[in-house]
């Protein structure tokens, strides 16, 4: 989650290096709703683009002061009221006004919505959307995404140093980051006393037809492969992805996963549909302060992913200064402390970590929010994938989904 000026700090240094090293990836879609959301997600893993690459849409940001804002679900502070208080803010400093959306559940399905409108430059209804290294990769590869002007985001010098040139946007000129975390495993403490430590002791027949997993391959099979013995940032291909997909398939055929979802995951955790999970780490701690404290997060023994989010102005956006003002916001330290202390994840924003200290001591102690040595090592990223390895161990998985 939050992480202030602490360039020194080798603990951030080394998970920020950590996610430069490769693309990786976060949250994922309600895959097992039906076929209709999974023939979705698989006509997003189309490589698509287009020879042309489409034009920027003229700013009309001095004459409209609003800006639709695309997130995922439990990834801002949020009140009692269901008010995100540093928007209000935003918004009483700014003038600007902005509609709020949960409207990524995963990235390849929020892809597969927007794409044609992206390859035409039409407007998508988002002037900023957050997405994970690997899909911002795309858009930026593909054109989807506008050029920032770092003129109108000042505080981007609070911008953690080793985040300022990920190989996918050289000096962010398309992407500026928003959060990040880790996958890994949680359990209802009530119905699990004992505890989980383990991907594999999500197999354990107590637990059949309660168990859920991430819709989102990177994070789901990454833990999976861990636990089998893999090196997922390493030298690994075919024999080793297709080993760990038959242990999925196994799972779900033989009816333990309950589940494949992206952030609906929670819902389900909640209503003890599925007593274990493989989760995101900040979400559980949300998930405890609203609904009791009934659950526990983990990196598995055998170690869990790391991931980062990203902003980025869509193509067909008409209000893309608005959009940068609301990225220089969010990149004043004593903001994303703010947030910081209510998603728990982890913030890119030099400073945030003393801000967050003088908000409760305990917060800039928690190692979700601001990891150890010891924490980051048993975090790995999934190594960074060719167009053809993309499309084939996601057509593999997803026929997983379609299946359960």
């Amino acid at each position: 989650m939050s992480t202030r000026p602490l360039p020194q700090d080798p603990m951030i240094r080394s998970l920020i290096a950590k996610a430069r090293q490769s693309q990786l990836n976060r949250r994922t879609l309600l895959a097992g709703a039906g076929a209709g959301a999974t023939a979705l997600a698989l006509a997003a893993c189309s490589t698509g683009g287009g020879q042309t690459k489409p034009t920027p849409a003229a700013d009309e940001s001095a004459n409209d002061k609003t800006l639709n804002w695309a997130n995922w679900a439990a990834y801002i502070d949020e009140d009692d009221d269901g008010n995100y208080p540093t928007l209000v803010r935003f918004t009483e400093e700014t003038g600007i006004e902005v509609n709020y959306e949960v409207a990524v559940d995963d990235n390849n399905t929020y892809y597969g919505k927007v794409k044609d409108q992206l390859a035409l430059g039409k407007d998508i209804g988002a002037d900023l959307s957050v997405l994970t290294d690997w899909m911002i990769a795309r858009w930026i590869r593909f054109g989807y995404g506008q050029e920032l002007d770092h003129a109108n985001i000042p505080n981007l010098a609070n911008l953690t140093p080793a985040l300022r040139d990920p190989d996918f946007d050289p000096g962010r000129k398309f992407s500026v980051p928003w959060q990040g975390g880790f996958a890994g495993i949680a359990w209802n403490k009530e119905a699990i006393p004992g505890g989980i430590s383990s991907v594999a002791d999500l197999w354990d027949s107590s637990l059949k037809g309660r168990v859920g997993v991430l819709s989102e391959m990177r994070d789901t099979m990454g833990c999976i492969m861990l636990d089998e013995g893999v090196d997922i940032a390493g030298d690994w291909g075919d024999e080793e992805y297709t080993a760990a997909i038959e242990v999925l398939r196994k799972q779900v055929d033989d009816g333990q996963v309950r589940n494949i979802k992206g952030n609906s995951y929670l819902e389900d955790l909640k209503s003890e549909d599925t007593l274990a999970a493989i989760v995101w780490s900040g979400d559980i701690t949300v998930l405890n302060a609203e609904a009791g404290d009934k659950w526990e997060f983990a990196i598995p023994s055998a170690g869990g992913t790391l991931w980062n989010d990203n902003f980025i102005v869509p193509i067909g956006s008409p209000r893309k200064t608005n959009a940068e003002k609301l990225i220089d916001f969010y990149y004043d330290p004593e903001v994303a402390a703010e947030v910081a202390a209510w998603v728990n994840f982890i913030t890119p924003v030099v400073g945030a970590k003393e801000a967050a200290a003088a908000i409760d001591p305990e917060l800039a102690e928690n190692p979700l929010i601001f990891p150890d040595e010891a924490f980051l090592e048993n975090a790995h990223i999934f190594r960074s994938l060719s167009g053809a390895e993309e499309q084939k161990y996601q057509a593999e998985f997803q026929s997983i989904l379609l299946g359960s």
